[in-house]
């Protein structure tokens, strides 16, 4: 599988764990900021994650959803041949993200990682499942969050929550579902999905209350910064652990499709998850200013 976007993802620092898969990882900013000495992601901070011990991965790169606010490229997309594996994934995942990390080794360059960050890097611990794509697309995700907690891993999946039935199955340490919009009408202009699927990610909200989760809701200033009661009464259906209110970032391919001033400062996010708080049970409990995200957990009664 070397199409034009597969070699483009791979410029962009994509490992794929197969030739005919979009499976891949990457490690993100945060996990290189980490490993030399940086601070670490809002995760560390909100959930007590290692950000340089972190793998950022998806079993496949396809996707129902093609939300405007996406910093992937929709019009050049790898076509997957075939599904890769749990246990391929498993068995490449260390040596991938290695190779991804070569360039911090410490014995090359003293200046970046210490060998103990390095060593850790080396064995990480915490495999987030959100790259890219949708990964209750990927028919074999139970079995593989399965594989990857035997094998001693925290698991994070975020999901758009567009197939409540494998999410059903799924049983990582923390569930994400993405909630992005007030209402039916909102969802479908601004997630632009392949079919209507409001009322299934509804049922998805449903599934949190029995497990560790989190709702996060990505604001897009002038398109779904509203409704704030009717985020509030999803919110407090779900009886979900978390909720995350996050800004769009004005960032790859997104900016052929949004404009910067669609990009809302961190103090506009702020405002925006007090005021839904004013009707739900959820309140505003830590935050990340350079991520332009605040965490938000029920209230102590």
């Amino acid at each position: 599988m070397q199409s034009e976007a597969c070699k483009s993802l791979e410029k962009q620092g994509y490992q794929f764990f197969s030739k005919k898969s979009s499976a891949a990882l990457k490690p993100c900013m945060w996990n290189k900021r980490a490993l030399t000495g940086g601070d670490m992601c809002y995760k560390h901070k909100f959930y007590g994650i290692s950000s340089h011990r972190c793998v950022q991965m998806t079993p496949t790169l396809k996707c129902n959803h093609r939300c405007l606010f996406c910093w992937r490229s929709m019009e050049c997309e790898v076509k997957e041949e075939e599904e890769c594996p749990p246990e391929l994934i498993i068995s490449r995942m260390h040596a991938l993200q290695k190779k991804s990390l070569a360039g911090y080794n410490w014995i090359l360059d003293s200046s970046t990682a210490t060998e103990k960050l390095w060593n850790e890097a080396l064995n990480p611990d915490m495999i987030a499942i959100s790259l890219s794509g949708e990964p209750t697309l990927y028919s074999r995700l139970p079995e593989l969050i399965e594989m990857l907690k035997e094998k001693g891993n925290t698991t994070f999946l975020v999901s758009n929550g567009t197939k409540p039935d494998m999410l059903s199955k799924c049983r990582p340490y923390q569930t994400y579902v993405s909630l992005d919009a007030p209402d039916r009408k909102t969802y479908l202009s601004l997630c632009n999905p392949d079919e209507d699927y409001w009322d299934d990610i509804k049922k998805s909200l449903l599934l949190l209350k029995d497990r560790r989760s989190a709702i996060r809701t990505t604001v897009v200033k002038g398109f779904n910064d509203f409704g704030a009661e009717d985020y509030a009464d999803m919110y407090e259906m779900s009886g979900a652990d978390f909720i995350e209110v996050k800004g769009y970032m004005f960032v790859g391919h997104s900016r052929w499709r949004l404009k910067q001033e669609n990009m809302p400062q961190h103090s506009y996010v702020r405002d925006f998850a007090l005021e839904i708080s004013k009707y739900c049970g959820y309140e505003i409990i830590d935050e990340s200013p350079v991520s332009r995200v605040v965490c938000m957990k029920r209230r102590e009664i």
